[in-house]
C-alpha cells in the first residue's frame, strides 16, 4: 500500500490515515492513551483493597462502607454521560488532559480524607474524571488507527486498563501494609499528574475535530506530519464527510448526543446499548459474586481469588487474537461468535463450578476469555458504528447506559442466591445472557447495513455523496 502524499493536491483525512502504514507514531500514541487507560483502572479498583483498612480505621459498618465502594460507579456514569461529550466542544486531547489531571488531584485529597461523607463526595468526583477520559482516550486511539486495524488498536489500549485493575493489587499488597491505605491514594494520585505533563508534550489532538472548528492550515498540518512526515505543505486535507451536499448535516454536527438518535442510527444505538448492558451485567455478576459463591462452595480462599484473577487474565489473552479477527473477518460477525462460544464456556463454568480446583480454573479462564474479551470487543464494534465526530458520545453513553446491567447483574444474582436459587442455575441464566448477546449483535449488524443504506439514498435525494463506509461488517 502506498504511503505517499502527493503535492498540489487534496486528500480526505480518512484516505490519509488509511494509506499510512502503522508505526512509531501509532506506537507512542498506543502508549499514551493505554497509560490513560492503566490509571484509570488502577485508580477505580484502588478502593476495593483500601476499603477493609478504611472500615476499620473509621468504624465502618458494611452499610456505611458500601456508598463510597459505588460512588465511583455512580461518577463513572456522570463522566460516561455528561462529560464525554464535551470532546466534541474541546478536543480530545484536552479533555483526556483535564480528566487525567482531574482525577490525579482528587485522588491526591482522598489520601488525606478524614470523614466517610469527605471520601464519598471525592470518589464521586474522582468517577467523573474517570469516565471523561476513557471515551476520549478509546476515540482518539480508534481516529488515528488505518481501518484495516481499528478494532486491534483498540482492543489493545482496553487491556492496559485490565492490567490496570491487577496493578491496583500488587501496589496494595506492598503499600498497605508498609504505609497504611493512605499511601495507596497518593501514588493513585501522583501517577496521574506526572502523565498529565507527558500528555501535554506529546498527545496529539484529534484531526477530525481540528478540521471541523476552523483550525489553522498549518495547526492541522503540524499534528498530521506526525502520522506522515512526506505530508506536503501545499496539500489540501479534507474532512471525510467533506464533499456531502446535506446541509443539514452541519447542525446535527453541533449535537453529537442528537445524531445517535437520527432515524439511521436508532435502532443500532438501542440494540448497542441492549449488548453492552447483557455483557456488563454478567461481567459484574461475576466479579462481584465469585469470591463469596466459591467460598461458600467450600473452595480455598486461594482458589476463589486465582478463579477470579483469571476472568481478567483470560479477556487480556483473548483480546490479542479478538482484535485482529474483528479487523479481518468482521467486528460484527467476530462479536457475535465470541458471545456465543461464551454462552457454551459459562456453562461449562456452571458445571465446573462444584467441582475440583484444576476444572475450576480452567473454566474460568475460559469464560473469561468472552466475558471480559467480549467488554473490550463491544467497545471495538462502538468505534465502527459511529463516525469520528460522534465517537466519544456514543462509547461514553454505551458504557453509561451500559452500567445499568452492570448495577442489576450483582443485584439480581444476590436476590436469586437469597431466594435460594442454586448456584450452578444462576450461572446458567449468565450463560443464556450471552446467547442474546449473540442474538442482539447479530440485529445489529443488520440494523448497521440498513442504516447506511437509509442514509445513502438519502443523501442521493439531496445531490450528494456519502463516503465510502470504512464500517466492517
Amino acid at each position: 500500500m502506498s504511503s505517499q502524499v502527493p503535492r498540489n493536491a487534496s486528500v480526505r483525512l480518512d484516505d490519509l490515515i488509511d494509506q499510512r502504514p502503522v508505526g512509531r507514531f501509532h506506537y507512542l500514541l498506543l502508549a499514551l492513551t493505554g497509560s490513560v487507560m492503566f490509571l484509570d483502572g488502577l485508580d477505580t479498583q484502588a478502593m476495593s483493597y483500601a476499603a477493609p483498612e478504611v472500615a476499620q480505621e473509621w468504624h465502618l459498618s458494611p452499610s456505611a462502607l458500601g456508598p463510597i465502594l459505588s460512588a465511583s460507579i455512580a461518577g463513572l456514569m456522570v463522566g460516561y454521560l455528561l462529560l464525554a461529550p464535551l470532546a466534541g466542544r474541546t478536543g480530545h486531547r484536552k479533555l483526556i488532559i483535564w480528566s487525567v489531571t482531574w482525577f490525579g488531584v482528587l485522588t491526591l485529597l482522598c489520601a488525606v480524607a478524614n470523614s466517610e461523607p469527605q471520601l464519598l463526595a471525592l470518589r464521586f468526583l474522582t468517577g467523573a474524571g474517570l469516565g471523561a477520559a476513557i471515551p476520549s482516550a478509546v476515540s482518539l486511539a480508534s481516529e488515528y488507527a488505518p481501518a484495516r486495524r481499528r478494532s486491534t488498536f483498540v482492543m489493545h489500549i482496553y487491556c492496559w486498563l485490565a492490567l490496570g485493575f491487577v496493578a491496583a493489587g500488587l501496589i496494595s499488597r506492598v503499600v498497605i501494609p508498609a504505609w497504611g491505605w493512605r499511601a495507596v491514594f497518593a501514588v493513585g494520585g501522583a501517577l496521574p499528574l506526572l502523565l498529565a505533563t507527558v500528555l501535554l508534550r506529546a498527545l496529539p489532538d484529534s484531526p477530525t475535530y481540528l478540521l471541523r472548528h476552523g483550525a489553522d492550515h498549518s495547526a492541522v498540518h503540524a499534528t498530521l506530519r506526525r502520522l506522515a512526515p512526506d505530508l506536503s505543505p501545499d496539500t489540501r486535507v479534507l474532512a471525510p464527510e467533506a464533499h456531502r451536499a446535506d446541509a443539514a448535516a452541519a447542525a446535527h454536527d453541533r449535537a453529537p448526543l442528537l445524531e445517535l438518535f437520527r432515524r439511521h442510527r436508532l435502532l443500532g444505538t438501542m440494540l448497542l446499548w441492549l449488548a453492552f448492558m447483557l455483557n456488563l451485567a454478567v461481567f459484574y455478576a461475576m466479579q462481584s459474586w465469585l469470591p463469596t459463591v466459591l467460598a461458600q462452595l467450600g473452595h480455598s480462599a486461594s482458589t476463589a481469588v486465582a478463579a477470579t484473577a483469571l476472568t481478567t487474565v483470560g479477556g487480556i489473552v483473548a483480546a490479542m487474537f479478538i482484535g485482529p479477527s474483528m479487523d479481518r473477518h468482521g467486528a460484527f460477525g467476530t462479536l457475535g461468535l465470541v458471545y456465543l462460544i461464551g454462552a457454551v464456556f459459562v456453562a461449562l463454568f456452571a458445571v465446573a463450578i462444584g467441582g475440583g480446583a484444576g476444572g475450576l480454573l480452567v473454566a474460568a479462564f475460559l469464560a473469561g476469555t468472552c466475558v471480559t474479551g467480549g467488554q473490550m470487543s463491544v467497545i471495538a464494534l462502538a468505534t465502527v458504528l459511529y463516525p469520528p465526530r460522534i465517537r466519544s458520545t456514543g462509547v461514553g453513553w454505551a458504557l453509561g447506559i451500559g452500567r445499568i446491567g452492570g448495577i442489576a447483574g450483582p443485584l439480581l444474582v444476590g436476590l436469586a442466591l437469597d431466594s435460594g436459587v442454586p448456584v450452578r442455575s444462576v450461572f446458567l441464566v449468565m450463560a443464556a445472557a450471552f446467547l442474546l448477546a449473540s442474538l442482539v449483535v447479530a440485529a445489529l449488524s443488520r440494523a448497521s447495513r440498513d442504516g447506511r443504506s437509509a442514509k445513502t439514498a438519502a443523501l442521493d435525494g439531496l445531490g450528494g455523496q456519502l463516503p465510502p463506509s470504512r464500517t466492517t461488517a
